[in-house]
């Protein structure tokens, strides 16, 4: 299941976990939750949440190497 992300705060709604404090149980796709949920961190409302897209692990330190050479060819 996607995981989808706060763009005010950052939180990150996890399916497989739910929000449980909230009445939402482990499982429930983000598409089922009620339309009034909203971000138990910051109280954004659903419609503020976002695809959470993750960078494969390949690409991510391709970039980080890329970035470190380019900093210490400057010192």
């Amino acid at each position: 299941m996607k995981k989808y992300k706060c763009s005010v705060c950052g939180w990150i709604y996890d399916p497989a976990a739910g929000d449980p404090k909230h009445g939402i149980v482990p499982g429930t796709p983000f598409e089922e939750l009620p339309a009034d949920w909203h971000c138990p961190r910051c109280g954004a409302p659903k419609e503020k949440f976002r695809i959470r897209e993750r960078m494969p692990a390949a690409v991510f330190f391709g970039r980080a190497q890329a970035l470190f050479a380019a900093s210490t060819a400057r010192s």
